[in-house]
């Protein structure tokens, strides 16, 4: 029995491993959002078409003067580096779609301006 319960064991850690390493890697790709407007941003959009969206999960919103880290979901992994991306707005309005390579300068907010 012991040697059947072994390599179970060890599966379990090498699994446990895996889904680490992975939580990881999808952590990598991320960008952040600065709201400068005097509205609260209640989505996020991408798309690499203008034609179909993507939503971001972006919790209650991004309050103005607010900037908050989002981190793509790993079902964009195959999805390229330049993307449209739009915010909507508490009272019902859009930004005006602006294009963004999201490989590149991770850490430089995109800027939603008034």
């Amino acid at each position: 029995m012991l040697k059947i319960r072994l390599p179970h064991t060890a599966i379990g850690v090498t699994v446990l491993t895996l889904a680490t390493i992975t939580a990881q890697a999808a952590s990598e790709w991320y960008f952040y959002v600065q709201n400068n407007t005097k509205t609260k941003i209640v989505k996020l959009q991408v798309s690499e078409t203008k034609k179909d969206w993507g939503d971001f999960d972006i919790g209650s919103g991004i309050g103005p003067g607010k900037k908050e880290r989002m981190e793509w979901d790993e079902s964009t992994d195959n999805e390229g580096c330049d993307q449209w991306i739009r915010a909507k707005f508490a009272d019902g309005s859009y930004s005006e779609p602006s294009k963004f390579n999201f490989c590149k300068n991770l850490d430089e907010p995109i800027e939603f301006d008034d």
